[in-house]
């Protein structure tokens, strides 16, 4: 059987396994959340795998990795295509094209992962050593890692959609990232999803269920570790604060309409007004949710502090103008903690900020040939800092996070100033109902679990929720509704993770674990 698959697949033509690798990329994404359809993942990365090993050069070894990258990003980053029907200044075709572009430039990491592979065996073979499965497992996941960190961290980031990111279904499997994060899960993960690879490559020894025992070895344990710190947590709120979290449900072709801005502004008033039993002491709203910029317009202000709660606050995202020394203005996407007497008792401008929609990277570079009109705004927005740990009298020390900052693994919170929780406020109406807003969730609870922090989130549309130190929801609000959510804030686990500690050096550790186990897997 292993002679059987690799012989079929190096006898394919180029298109044919250009063709295979773009399915196989696509069954890939169907583990993803929200559909978690696991057992593809046994078929899509043994496949790949495969394709790079018996390519006819590094070239194509490249190219197959490519076409796998193609066909997993365009299936699990559709939704951004969506973004854009609601710019009329572009064309219908500007999503399409938009997605395809960002799926080219992403499939690299694949392609290279590919190629460094094939590049790999090719000099075990000059040498006269020998990969066996779990040689070859242990590479293949070492090198997906690796490219998954590189996403995260390279051209401002972008990691979404990370391996290990298939367990959000189960927080038992969740666990493991309080250890060495989503990136160490990940790599562990890829190991599991190459186990069939003991059937379909020769076994030294005739021992091909060596592979899978280990794989499933290494499952128990992931099992074991996380039913024994699920069952350890000690669960506990925060005295005295009680959250509301809105969800107002306003479209994105209504949010900055000019008929509709105050509209939409008195709906987030109305339901903050709303008798809660008992009553929050802080209400929550997302990112951009005041139509206004705040720091500006005291007025504005003044009718959110008419539903501040008694000796509370309203948290809220919202544009802030400043006007510079040379007369030039700058424009923040900001968050605001607003007290009962409309005063600004702390601040956060968003310091990762999303390119093509929030700024236009090389502006005049690119403004030049039309690319401006695919950012909402003719002005950039400014970055803030970075990481801040914001506090006010009564109000738990917390990280703010706005919109896509939260799927940064090691980067939601100061190391020297440790929050109490994580406030992610965000406005995903841009992605409709998609799977946009469902994968964002997911990476959301990742952060509770590597930081065993709670992560509080609202959501314009959708999906609004409170979130254990342990990434287990607590209370949500489902896409497309409106409405609030009141809960209490859990407590923070006293003893920080690992993770929260180390960052991505634990991460490293595992990394350097793996690829000793394969170098030590290669035989003469």
């Amino acid at each position: 059987m292993a002679e059987r698959a690799a012989d079929w697949l190096a006898r394919r033509g180029g298109v044919s396994r250009a063709a295979l690798a773009v399915l196989g990329g696509a069954l890939a994404t169907l583990a993803l959340p929200p559909i978690y359809a696991l057992p593809l993942l046994l078929l899509s990365f043994p496949l790949l795998l495969l394709l790079a090993l018996t390519s006819r050069g590094r070239l194509a070894a490249f190219a197959v990795g490519w076409w796998f990258g193609v066909g997993h990003f365009t299936t699990g980053l559709y939704w951004v295509a969506i973004a854009f029907v609601v710019n009329q200044d572009v064309s219908d075709a500007a999503g399409p094209v938009a997605v395809a572009g960002m799926a080219a430039l992403m499939a690299i990491f694949p392609g290279l992962v590919a190629l460094a592979y094939k590049m790999l065996t090719d000099i075990a073979t000059r040498r006269g050593r020998a990969f066996g499965p779990v040689a070859h497992a242990l590479a293949f996941a070492v090198l997906w890692s690796l490219s998954e960190w590189l996403r995260g961290h390279l051209f401002t980031g972008f990691p979404w959609n990370l391996i290990g990111s298939v367990w959000g279904f189960a927080p038992v499997m969740m666990q493991s990232a309080s250890l060495w994060g989503l990136y160490g899960l990940g790599l562990l993960t890829m190991i599991l999803a190459l186990s069939p690879l003991g059937y379909l490559l020769p076994a030294p020894g005739g021992r091909p269920w060596l592979l899978s025992a280990a794989a499933l070895t290494l499952a128990l344990a992931l099992v074991g570790f996380g039913l024994w710190r699920l069952a350890v947590a000690e669960p506990a709120v925060v005295a005295g604060v009680r959250l509301r979290l809105v969800q107002a449900n306003i479209s994105q072709q209504d949010k900055w309409s000019e008929e509709r801005l105050f509209d939409n502004f008195r709906r987030y008033l109305a339901l903050s007004a709303a008798a809660g039993n008992p009553s929050p002491s802080l209400i929550v709203w997302p990112e951009t949710a005041v139509p206004y910029y705040l720091n500006a317009e005291p007025a504005r202000r003044y009718l959110i502090a008419d539903v501040v709660p008694a000796d509370g606050y309203v948290i809220t995202g919202a544009p802030r103008l400043e006007r510079l020394a040379d007369g030039r203005y700058q424009v923040g996407n900001s968050l605001f903690v607003i007290d009962g007497r409309g005063a600004v008792r702390a601040a956060y401008d968003k310091a990762h900020l999303v390119p093509f929609g929030e700024y236009l990277p090389l502006r005049g570079l690119l403004g030049a040939i039309g690319l401006g009109r695919f950012v909402p705004s003719l002005l950039d927005f400014t970055p803030g800092p970075g990481l801040v740990t914001l506090a006010a009298p009564g109000l738990p020390p917390f990280s703010p996070l706005i919109c896509y900052e939260v799927i940064f693994p090691g980067a939601v919170a100061r190391r020297d100033e440790s929050p109490d929780w994580l406030l992610n406020v965000t406005n995903d109406a841009w992605y409709g109902i998609s799977t946009g807003p469902y994968q964002h969730l997911v990476t959301a609870r990742f952060r509770a679990v590597e930081e065993g922090l709670p992560v509080v989130r609202a959501a314009g549309t959708g999906i609004s929720a409170v979130i254990d130190p342990w990434g287990r929801t607590l209370a949500s609000l489902g896409l497309a509704r409106a409405g609030v959510i009141d809960a209490d804030l859990p407590r923070k686990i006293e003893r920080r993770t690992p993770f929260a500690r180390l960052g991505d050096w634990s991460y490293l550790l595992i990394l350097v674990i793996v690829s000793a186990a394969a170098f030590r897997s290669v035989r003469p």
